[in-house]
C-alpha cells in the first residue's frame, strides 16, 4: 500500500483504537479509592451486581441486552459476508467439525440457539439426508431378492428424506430470523425446518424435548450464561448433547499477539468498509476477549448439569467445541 495511504488510514483508525485502549482495563489493577462507609459500600455492591460487561464498556444488565440486539439488527444483512472476510472463510470448517462432532442420525431432533441465519441448521439438514439415504441403500442392498421395479416403488414410498429429523432455530433478533428463511428458500430447505422468536435464557420449549442443542457464536453474547446453560439441560431429553462453537482463549503468546493485532486493527475496518458500521464489529471482537477461557466455560457447564463435559481446541485454539450430556 503507498505511504499516503497508510497516514489516511491511519489517521482514519486512530482515534478509534486510541478508545480501545482507554476502555480496555489491565488485569491486576484495581482502584485504589479509600472505602466508603459500610451503607455506601452496599449500595455500590448491589449496583456492581446488577453490572455486566458490552465488549470492553460496563453496562446494566437490562442495558446489554438491546445493545446486542442493536448489533445484530445492524450486521444481519453483510453476516454471512463479514463472517468470510473476518475469518478467511474458515468459519464454515469450524462449522462443519460441529456437525462431524455431533453425528446426528436419522430422526434426531435439533434445538439450534442464536442460529438465526441457519448455517448450523442447514448443515444438520444435508447431513441427515445424507445419512438417510445411505441407510435406504444398505437396506436395499440387503434384500437382493428384489426386482428394480420393487426398489423404485421402495423409494417413492419415502415421505420424509429426513427419516423424522427436525431441527427448530431460535434467535432473539427478528432481522436474524429474516436472513435465515431467505436463505433457506433459496437453498431449498423446507421440510423439518422450523423458525422462533425467542431469548437463550428463557426458551419457549418444553421440558425434554430435543436429542440435541446446539450454539454456534453466540453464548458470549447472553447476558446470563448460566442461565442459558440451565435452559439448555431443560429442553433435553435424558440422554441429550449439548454443543457449543465459541471463540476461546489463544495460548500461543505469538499466534496471540497477530491475532490482537487482525483482531483490533483489521476487523472493524473490514466492518466499516463491507458493511459500514465500525462499532459493532469492534463490539464483536471484544466480547471475544471477555469471554471465559476453555477450562473456566468447561466448569459453567458442568454446573449447569452436564456431565462428561469436554473441549477440543480447533485453529491454535482461537475457537473450541464444547461438549457436554445431560444424564
Amino acid at each position: 500500500m503507498a505511504a499516503h495511504r497508510s497516514c489516511a488510514l491511519w489517521s482514519y483508525c486512530g482515534p478509534r483504537w486510541s478508545w480501545v485502549m482507554r476502555c480496555c482495563r489491565l488485569p491486576g489493577f484495581r482502584s485504589s479509592r479509600p472505602r466508603g462507609p459500610l451503607g455506601a459500600r452496599h449500595l455500590s455492591q448491589e449496583k456492581r451486581e446488577t453490572e455486566t460487561h458490552f465488549g470492553f464498556e460496563t453496562v446494566s444488565e437490562e442495558e446489554k441486552g438491546g445493545k446486542v440486539y442493536h448489533v445484530f439488527e445492524s450486521v444481519a444483512k453483510k453476516y454471512d459476508v463479514m463472517n468470510d472476510m473476518m475469518s478467511l472463510g474458515i468459519h464454515r470448517i469450524w462449522k462443519d467439525l460441529l456437525l462431524s462432532k455431533m453425528h446426528p442420525f436419522p430422526g434426531t431432533q435439533l434445538l439450534d440457539v442464536a442460529g438465526g441465519t441457519g448455517d448450523i441448521a442447514f448443515r444438520f439438514l444435508n447431513y441427515v439426508q445424507a445419512q438417510h439415504k445411505g441407510k435406504q441403500k444398505r437396506q436395499l442392498r440387503a434384500q437382493q431378492n428384489l426386482s428394480w421395479e420393487e426398489i423404485a416403488k421402495k423409494y417413492q414410498s419415502e415421505d420424509d428424506p429426513l427419516g423424522g429429523s427436525r431441527v427448530v432455530v431460535c434467535d432473539i433478533n427478528k432481522e436474524m430470523l429474516k436472513i435465515g428463511k431467505q436463505k433457506a428458500r433459496a437453498q431449498g430447505h423446507k421440510a423439518g425446518l422450523a423458525w422462533v422468536l425467542g431469548d437463550a435464557e428463557e426458551l419457549p420449549f418444553d421440558d425434554d424435548k430435543f436429542d440435541v442443542y446446539t450454539i454456534a457464536f453466540g453464548i458470549r453474547n447472553v447476558t446470563h450464561i448460566d442461565q442459558a446453560l440451565q435452559e439448555a439441560h431443560r429442553v433435553l431429553k435424558p440422554g441429550g448433547r449439548f454443543l457449543c462453537l465459541e471463540f476461546s482463549q489463544v495460548n500461543n503468546p505469538l499466534i496471540s499477539r497477530l491475532y490482537d493485532l487482525y483482531s483490533f486493527q483489521v476487523i472493524p475496518v473490514l466492518g466499516e468498509v463491507i458493511a459500514g458500521d465500525w462499532k459493532s464489529y469492534q463490539y464483536l471482537v471484544e466480547s471475544i476477549r471477555q469471554f471465559p477461557s476453555q477450562e473456566e466455560f468447561k466448569e459453567m457447564i458442568e454446573d449447569a448439569g452436564f456431565e462428561k463435559v469436554t473441549y477440543e481446541s480447533l485453529t491454535s485454539g482461537i475457537v473450541a467445541i464444547h461438549s457436554g450430556f445431560k444424564l
